[in-house]
């Protein structure tokens, strides 16, 4: 008896102790090689039938097979014929058109070669020789500015989604699988995360109204709102996709497939630092950032923002909108008129602004003032005439 077939029936006989392993169609497995002949490797799977693999899937770039008995390899379980459990390493690479047709029925992952952008999708090479399409919205799970720059050259897990006329027709689909995988992570996901947690995340997609942040296989949106504690209109200005940040989970409906993700709740408030050098009378040159009907938003630092109500504004003269008197990105001079800590707000005012009781008073101080001078200017005016006339007397006297 050789060496090999004493190999061979020893590993066999290992197995009959261990209890059988049930496959489906699709699984991947660790199997260890326990008998090489011919055209066929024998395959230790884990339970009692023994494992087969073509030996061409083993084969190196000068025919030689590239593994030994003992060796350990991971494979997909094909079916189960004549009392054999059927394998394959890789389907797509070395396979034919039976195993790919068995692919697509089975739900087996495929590996391609993205060869050519066609009309509608791109050209995927599968075996080497074996064409198929997939369309652009299978490529992945995210639309993409230049999928042939981000997609050609890349060898893709796919699944067959149709084999038709013998393999001549052929469609497969990286996203079903991506979403798949997605799936999977997502249940794990909603074990682990909670409201209120902070987690690692990727910029995966940036829009106008917020930013795409994949949190470990499932995205969430960080709305502009909570990008930063300063007014944002533009988020590239700060952030790029692809970029490691950290977010704070703020919301979790797992129902409706949404998660709220917030950036700003992971930053220092601002408020707290400088609102607490603000104090009323302070005079400060801030940044018209937004003007409302009802008044002029002021930055006075990053993420502090103040307000200057429209009744302020104009000098005394009645406007009907604040543009009327100033512009976004204009400086300003204002004055702190009041702070409330609680609701986080300021008010201002121009710092040459008087307000109307002001002005009362101080023509009232006015006034008062000429009344005065009027009486004493009065009673030295009386004074005087007394003199002359008690003088005039006295010389007629």
């Amino acid at each position: 008896m050789s060496e090999d077939t004493d190999s061979f029936a020893a590993l066999f006989q290992e197995t009959e102790s261990k209890p059988v392993r049930r496959l489906s169609p699709g699984d991947k497995i660790t199997a260890t090689i326990v008998g090489i002949s011919g055209e066929s490797i024998f395959l230790d799977s884990g339970g009692k039938s023994e494992g087969i693999l073509n030996t061409s899937e083993l084969l190196d770039e000068n025919g030689e097979i590239s593994a030994a008995i003992g060796d350990k390899i991971e494979v997909y379980f094909l079916k189960a014929a004549r009392g054999e459990q059927l394998f394959t390493k890789k389907l797509g690479s070395g396979n034919n058109a039976d195993h790919l047709g068995e692919a697509c029925r089975s739900g087996i992952p495929v590996e391609g070669l993205v060869k050519e952008e066609i009309k509608g999708g791109f050209d995927i090479t599968l075996g080497g020789s074996i064409r198929a399409f997939c369309p652009y919205s299978q490529m992945g799970l995210r639309r993409v500015e230049d999928a042939a720059a981000e997609y050609l050259g890349k060898t893709m897990s796919f699944l067959i989604t149709r084999f038709e006329e013998n393999g001549r027709n052929i469609v497969v689909s990286a996203r079903a699988l991506l979403e798949e995988e997605r799936e999977k992570q997502r249940e794990k996901l909603q074990e682990t995360l909670q409201e209120g947690q902070t987690v690692e995340g990727e910029i995966t997609s940036i829009r106008d109204f917020g930013a795409f942040v994949d949190i470990g296989g499932i995205d969430g949106l960080v709305p502009i709102s909570e990008i930063g504690w300063s007014r944002i209109d533009n988020i590239s200005d700060y952030y790029a996709v692809g970029q490691k940040i950290n977010v704070l989970i703020k919301k979790l409906d797992w129902e409706n497939n949404r998660i709220s993700l917030s950036i700003k709740e992971t930053l220092t408030d601002p408020w707290e630092e400088t609102a607490a050098t603000l104090s009323v009378g302070t005079v400060i040159t801030g940044k018209v950032v937004r003007l409302a009907q009802f008044g002029a938003f002021v930055n006075l630092t990053a993420g502090v923002d103040g307000l200057v109500h429209i009744s302020k504004l104009g000098q005394g003269r009645r406007i009907n909108h604040p543009r009327e008197v100033l512009e976004e990105g204009q400086e300003l001079e204002v004055k702190v008129e009041s702070v409330d800590s609680m609701e986080k707000r300021i008010s201002l005012a121009p710092a040459d602004y008087v307000s109307t009781e002001d002005t009362e008073a101080k023509e009232k101080e006015r006034l008062q003032n000429f009344q005065q001078q009027k009486s004493k200017a009065e009673s030295s005016s009386l004074g005087t005439l007394g003199e002359l006339l008690q003088a005039k007397l006295n010389e007629k006297r």
